[in-house]
């Protein structure tokens, strides 16, 4: 079984995905040393790690890098975030989508949001492209490439219910393997989106959303945390080096 295969086999297996998100390649061991039987990477983590902001701040080929070298060190599945692209044509997106299935990975998450501007691409468009990337993936042997299907209507909507079932249906119909709803926390809209759309979904951990096994009772086949333990590290990182430079005094770095 290839890494491909043993990726979509996590998303229908009994017990929900539980997905690592990775920054680096110290943070991805960590992540498979501690029993994670799959690894995503976050683009919020990894551009954080070299001091840019997320949105597609860092060049493509130097966040490709990153990805490839948890690739060829890990031994489980890795999916990258490769945020809407990197790019808003087209031809360059899906070429995109096949140099990041070349390096090694088992699935993206692509997203709907727009990058120079507010608000979402139009469900057709998406589809479009969604669509034409699946075509390339099969052409280029990457059959079953998971594609899971990011819709930011939870982050740039009003009531964004209704609208992200439509793009749910319609992503799944143009070829995505999942669907991705960061921001969606209601567990009676969770249920209703995993009734009505023919797919895995996954979704974001969030304060007041942490449990798995809660989630995987609402119909969630996939959970991940996103940037919040890069964030964690960080946080712990600068509280640390701070107090190192207040109290002249290196004791703290052996409490534990």
């Amino acid at each position: 079984m290839n890494k491909i295969q043993e990726f979509n086999e996590l998303h229908s297996s009994k017990e929900l995905l539980f997905l690592g998100n990775a920054w680096d390649l110290l943070s991805a061991l960590s992540l498979e040393k501690a029993g994670f039987k799959a690894i995503g990477t976050t683009s919020w983590g990894i551009a954080n790690s070299i001091g840019l902001r997320d949105g597609e701040l860092i060049d493509f080929e130097r966040h490709l890098g990153i990805i490839k070298t948890i690739v060829d060190n890990v031994k489980i599945p890795v999916s990258a975030d490769i945020e809407a692209g990197y790019s808003e044509d087209p031809s360059k997106i899906i070429h995109h989508v096949l140099r990041t299935a070349d390096v090694g990975v088992a699935g993206i998450n692509i997203e709907d949001s727009l990058k120079k501007s507010n608000g979402l691409r139009e469900i057709s468009l998406h589809c479009n492209l969604l669509e034409k990337i699946r075509i390339a993936l099969d052409h280029h042997g990457y059959k079953d490439f998971y594609i899971n299907a990011r819709t930011d209507t939870y982050f740039q909507k009003e009531n964004p219910l209704m609208e992200t079932i439509e793009r749910a249906q319609a992503y799944v119909d143009s070829g995505a393997s999942g669907i991705f709803v960061p921001g969606l926390k209601e567990h009676s809209e969770i249920k209703e989106i995993t009734m009505n759309v023919n797919a895995p979904l996954n979704v974001l951990s969030l304060p007041g959303l942490t449990n798995c096994h809660q989630l995987q009772e609402l119909g969630v086949r996939r959970f991940s945390f996103g940037n919040a333990l890069s964030d964690t590290v960080i946080s712990y990182l600068e509280k640390k080096v701070g107090e190192l430079i207040e109290l002249k005094d290196t004791s703290l770095l052996y409490e534990w």
